[in-house]
């Protein structure tokens, strides 16, 4: 599904793709954020993504005039994670708004692991330890 913006010289159209991309890009500046998680539904570990793959981690969801947005992160240890999702979702709802002209309705954010030490592990939320 697309979200349609209509104005006097016409309609823009926008995918979900690129709200998920832009969602993704703007959550990845939040201080706290290591990375945006993909949920593996075959046996449900939270693989880490990179930067190619941020609109992975990100679903949008377009029903009329309403925009919900919903990201897979996975944060540092030793940082507040209410305050790092609460900027995450400041971010987000500024940045489309702002420069993509799109109102977000809601935003969940869901953590789906701790990075822990120098990076090269971390505790997803089911509680194994994933070597990165």
């Amino acid at each position: 599904m697309v979200k349609e913006i209509e104005n006097d010289l016409g309609k823009i159209l926008i995918s979900e793709e690129v709200i998920e991309t832009v969602a993704g890009l703007s959550a990845m500046e939040c201080y706290g954020l290591v990375g945006m998680s993909s949920k593996n539904m075959q046996d449900g570990i939270a693989d880490l993504l990179g930067w190619d793959n941020l609109s992975k981690g990100v679903s949008v969801e377009i029903e009329e005039d309403e925009v919900k947005v919903e990201l897979n992160i996975v944060v540092e240890y030793g940082t507040n994670i209410h305050e790092v999702a609460n900027n995450i979702i400041e971010r987000v709802k500024y940045t489309l708004k702002n420069r993509v002209g799109i109102e977000v309705n809601n935003i969940d954010i869901n953590v789906q692991g701790v990075r822990i030490g120098n990076g090269t592990e971390w505790y997803n939320k089911i509680n194994r330890w994933k070597i990165i």
